[in-house]
């Protein structure tokens, strides 16, 4: 009798226990490997590639914070460039991280994909005026007001990231390059915590 409620015990222990454990992410569920792994020198441990222009990266841009928090370390930008829009929209990304000298703060994020995502019917010179003031009100140069020195500067960074999006061949945004080696599949993740436990799994594989 004594063993059969001693079995029982370790039975619901162990169920417990492995019901407790999160589940270990899946590749090609949950993450996927990049095609040749890139130079991690161009990337942070976790990198969020994303584009200005794109509504859900605008939301993923709110649980950014979360994100951080729960993997216990930064997380770096890249702007995806695969067509001439994408091009534009990532030259005012990169001036605005040249210039902060480092991945623009948050609400300078939320500004400039409020820029990018005015209105269809919004006119050309609210769109340029937008674009001004993103960065005048910050006491930075919009590239706009570029000289061609600085544009050639800039449009060396922009070029760098084309090619690493070439090469990383990022097919949908926003996703997560993590360790230079892996993507992660936003669309296998029901939940940010879900998320956030695939990143940690990767950065510890």
């Amino acid at each position: 009798m004594k063993l059969n409620r001693l079995f029982i015990g370790f039975a619901l222990i162990t169920l417990l226990s492995a019901c407790s454990k999160a589940p270990v992410p899946e590749e090609g569920k949950q993450y996927k490997r990049l095609p040749e792994a890139i130079d991690s020198t161009q990337f942070a441990p976790v990198t969020e590639v994303f584009s200005l222009s794109c509504i859900h990266c605008r939301n993923m841009e709110d649980i950014i914070p979360t994100l951080q928090q729960a993997i216990g370390q930064d997380i770096a930008k890249m702007h995806v460039v695969f067509n001439q829009p994408s091009y534009v929209a990532a030259m005012f990304y990169y001036a605005a991280e040249m210039q902060s000298n480092g991945t623009p703060d948050h609400q300078f994020m939320l500004d400039l994909f409020a820029t990018f995502q005015m209105p269809k019917e919004s006119s050309a010179d609210e769109q340029t005026a937008a674009m001004l003031k993103v960065f005048e009100s910050r006491g930075l140069v919009s590239p706009i007001s570029y000289n061609e020195q600085q544009l050639d500067e800039l449009k060396k960074r922009v070029d760098q990231v084309e090619l690493l999006s070439k090469q990383s061949e990022i097919q949908s945004v926003p996703t997560f390059i993590v360790k230079g080696k892996y993507e992660v599949i936003t669309s296998g993740h029901d939940k940010k915590e879900d998320m956030s436990e695939t990143i940690k799994f990767l950065l510890e594989k």
